[in-house]
């Protein structure tokens, strides 16, 4: 099956999101010395992966599970309520699951900056019913309203949230570390059937209430996004 030109789009770490401005984390773990070389950062990542990756495709694509219509309740008088009610809910349990504070403003900052993207390219789309929380809606609930909006799918969906939390640490990789980049793309080929796989389960998770869905943690991440914050000088946001 061809692959949609708008999941590329979307998924294209030139997307006007400022997601360039993030390393997932890599900063820090590098400056403690947890990652080294071209082996450490593929463990990095793999972790990344199955923590943060999994739990955010799993958020996003429940976004564009309860955005779509038909997929959540009867009615479509009651849609708009409903996706209210939904899209809370995913905010105060994804909360839950990000115990750093920092992180946690993170995530809705980049939450922000992707829906002044969305806006602009899809103005009709349901952004009016994500939560008004201080600071914003979480990032991964923007986006699955912006693959909605775009036509995707829920694996798709997931796929994109996957995906971004590879490449965004693996480009961050080479500027930290000075790594060769035709090698650190070679290892994010490598990782490709992982990022599939990650995908696929958040996709299947999505069915899930939003209690359930799922729970990945990474304490020494979290850690090392509070030390990270405190630094004055840094080339990364996170």
């Amino acid at each position: 099956m061809a692959t949609p030109s708008l999941l590329l789009l979307l998924a294209d770490g030139r997307f006007p999101a400022g997601a360039h401005a993030h390393s997932g984390g890599l900063e820090a773990a590098v400056a403690a010395g947890r990652v080294t070389d071209l082996a450490s950062l593929e463990e990095f990542l793999a972790g990344r992966l199955a923590t943060a990756g999994l739990v955010g495709a799993a958020f996003a694509a429940a976004a564009q599970r309860a955005a779509v219509p038909g997929t959540v309740g009867a009615g479509e008088s009651a849609g708009t309520a409903m996706l209210a009610t939904t899209l809370a809910q995913l905010d105060v349990e994804l909360d839950a699951r990000t115990a750093a504070p920092t992180l946690r403003t993170v995530s809705r900052r980049q939450g922000r900056a992707l829906l002044r993207a969305g806006r602009a390219i899809w103005p009709d789309a349901l952004f009016g019913d994500l939560p008004t929380t201080p600071g914003g809606a979480h990032q991964p609930l923007v986006l699955g309203l912006l693959c909605a909006a775009a036509g995707l799918s829920r694996l798709d969906t997931a796929t994109v949230a996957a995906y971004g939390t590879v490449t965004g640490a693996a480009s961050a990789g080479v500027r930290l570390l000075g790594l060769d980049p035709y090698q650190v793309q070679a290892l994010l080929v490598s990782l490709a059937d992982a990022c599939d796989g990650t995908a696929a389960d958040a996709a299947r998770a999505a069915d899930d209430p939003p209690e359930r869905l799922p729970a990945a943690a990474a304490p020494l991440a979290d850690i090392h996004a509070e030390i990270h914050a405190t630094w004055e000088v840094r080339l990364f946001a996170s």
